[in-house]
């Protein structure tokens, strides 16, 4: 007797479950011959509400993690990603990607997190600094993390992209909503599998799928949101600019015309982590 081919469902990675969208659409995902693969959640502006109110609830507490353990936390990611190197490439090759491509991306990943894991216990040393006063004062500027971070994902790289995006934000203490590409978003949706059996707690980085056009704007104005990063064509920026300067957010786009290559040592950089930290500067008296 023939044995029946069980399909995946997929779903989104949201507060540490996978769930589907409120409203129950779905949209199909198909690979580069037209062939089809499984029904995407088709996320909504609730889901997204949803997804930036785990973050708010997880961020406090990996926040406190000390640096040494989240840089440990995302070396086991890395190490992850790498047991599945197969099934990671062959979620890239269902977009066209040839598998050498797709097995070289994923590789990149896997050094990217290990990159920014390694950056985790020394960023502090190179970005925080003791400041010349003249009094009889220590005067110190420390580093800390802004909260809660939008991502918005290419569909260029699907999988080294939202890595690249991702692994910055969250080794200084942010949690992450991350939106996967539109296009491409079955790799966010095995990297969720991975998250979800890491030592990384639940709801410090949530995966949504679905249309740009239906959640930019909730991107851009939720209030809860302190920054925006990402890859967006002008009308997008345009959008997601005029948005954050109403509710005062901190944004980081690059633009999609110029197909930023990922692949590339500029695509990691200590500046990365930079971007969404706040800078304290704290006076304390010398004393006698």
């Amino acid at each position: 007797m023939a044995r029946l081919i069980i399909t995946k469902t997929p779903k989104v990675y949201v507060g540490g479950a996978f769930i589907r969208s409120e409203s129950g659409r779905t949209f199909p995902l198909k690979d580069s011959q037209g062939a089809f693969v499984g029904h995407v959640p088709q996320c909504t502006r609730k889901d997204l509400r949803t997804a930036v109110e785990a973050a708010a609830r997880a961020g406090a507490g990996w926040a406190r993690r000390t640096a040494f353990n989240r840089g440990q936390i995302l070396y086991r990611l890395a190490e992850m990603m790498e047991a599945r190197t197969g099934e990671l490439a062959d979620a890239i090759m269902l977009g066209g990607t040839a598998a050498a491509t797709a097995k070289a991306e994923v590789s990149t990943a896997v050094d990217r997190l290990i990159y920014y894991a390694g950056w985790a216990d020394k960023y502090e040393q190179v970005l925080g600094n003791v400041n010349p006063v003249s009094g009889p004062y220590f005067n110190f500027t420390v580093t800390e993390p802004m909260g809660v971070i939008g991502l918005i994902a290419p569909d260029d790289a699907p999988l080294l992209a939202l890595v690249s995006l991702l692994a910055p934000t969250i080794v200084s203490g942010n949690a992450a909503v991350a939106l996967a590409s539109e296009t491409q978003p079955y790799p966010a949706i095995l990297l969720g599998e991975m998250l979800a059996t890491s030592d990384l707690p639940g709801g410090v980085v949530n995966l949504i799928t679905g249309y740009r056009k239906e959640l930019l704007p909730t991107f851009a104005t939720h209030q809860h949101l302190r920054g925006i990063g990402g890859t967006t064509n002008a009308e997008e920026r345009k959008l997601l600019q005029s948005g954050a300067a109403e509710s005062i957010k901190r944004v980081k786009l690059t633009s999609a015309e110029d197909r930023f290559d990922w692949t590339t040592d500029t695509a990691q950089s200590l500046y990365a982590i930079r971007d969404w930290l706040e800078f304290k500067t704290t006076w304390h008296p010398i004393g006698s």
